[in-house]
């Protein structure tokens, strides 16, 4: 009979495409992973990983048997989320990527707010630019993400995707800057400006160029970082300006270190996105988190797999 913890190691190594960067994934060793792949192997009497210099592939065999243990894990996951009272459990946790604004000016509210419902379960976050928050979701590494990036098409195919809510996105300046004493702006106001923005790698950045290309207007870059502290720092200290979501600076324009600015003629806004591998099925912890999440989002409450289980 197949043994499921084996399974779920088949399902590992699958993932991340190697012995040894599952037994690291696992906190095991390279030679028990290996091990353990060999049993099912010699249970079942077929070859399940063609084994290279580079790491390992599916066989034939091999992907039969993940998509059978893809079904069959997703099967244990809603078995255990239907029998689940996490408020009984003594553990749990929950593993969310987001985006960097997402990640330092929203999700620690959220997290603090479940938190204070569930002091015996654990919130692990992690902060990356959107395309490395989906590949952690699709190799397993994260329950959900919570994003703010746009997404290829190719990446929506194994993706759940529930728009959370648009976010306004607004010109920010600092006291040096020339508009400071304005409230809106034209979008023909953007033209010849210096520009404080995220590194070329981010969708903030690839979305900020195609968003002013669109309008005629190609930004004269002063300086670029990689999050968006650093972002308002430089922009409150000189003379440039940047396009942030509103949340980012509420505080900042409420202390007069920054000042917002409406674009009358092209408002511009981004959504905020739950994403998560809609292949797998929210373990307990998950999907406690998101139902808790409903009461700012009512309509999380439609997300497949949520339902109205305990």
């Amino acid at each position: 009979m197949l043994n499921l913890y084996k399974l779920e190691i088949f399902l590992q190594v699958a993932a991340e495409g190697s012995f040894s960067a599952a037994a690291a994934r696992l906190l095991m060793t390279q030679s028990g992973v290996s091990q353990h792949i060999q049993d099912l192997e010699r249970s079942l009497g077929v070859t399940l990983f063609a084994r290279g210099p580079r790491g390992v592939r599916l066989t034939e065999a091999g992907e039969t048997l993940h998509d059978y243990a893809q079904r069959i894990a997703s099967l244990a996951a809603e078995a255990e989320a239907a029998l689940t009272d996490v408020a009984q459990l003594p553990a749990g946790q929950v593993l969310i990527g987001a985006t960097p604004g997402v990640g330092v000016y929203v999700l620690a509210e959220w997290v603090e707010s479940f938190r204070s419902r569930h002091p015996n379960l654990t919130v692990q976050t992690q902060t990356e630019i959107t395309p490395r928050v989906v590949e952690a979701l699709l190799a397993g590494r994260l329950d959900v993400g919570v994003i703010e990036g746009e997404l290829d098409d190719a990446q929506t195919t194994q993706l759940g995707i529930h728009i959370l809510e648009e976010i306004p996105q607004v010109v920010v300046v600092g006291p040096k800057h020339p508009f400071w004493t304005r409230a809106t702006l034209r979008r023909d106001d953007l033209a010849g400006q210096t520009w404080v923005v995220r590194q070329r790698s981010s969708r903030s950045r690839s979305w900020l160029e195609a968003t002013l290309a669109a309008q005629g207007i190609t930004p004269r870059i002063g300086a670029e970082f990689d999050n968006v502290e650093s972002i308002k720092r430089a922009v409150m200290a000189g003379s440039g300006l940047t396009l942030l979501p509103d949340y980012v600076v509420r505080d900042d324009v409420a202390l007069g270190r920054l000042r917002c600015l409406r674009i009358e003629d092209a408002p511009l806004s981004r959504t905020l996105k739950l994403v998560w591998d809609r292949r797998r099925y929210f373990a307990p912890v998950t999907r406690s988190f998101l139902r808790h999440l409903s009461a700012r989002f009512p309509a999380l409450q439609d997300v497949p797999g949520l339902g109205d289980r305990r």
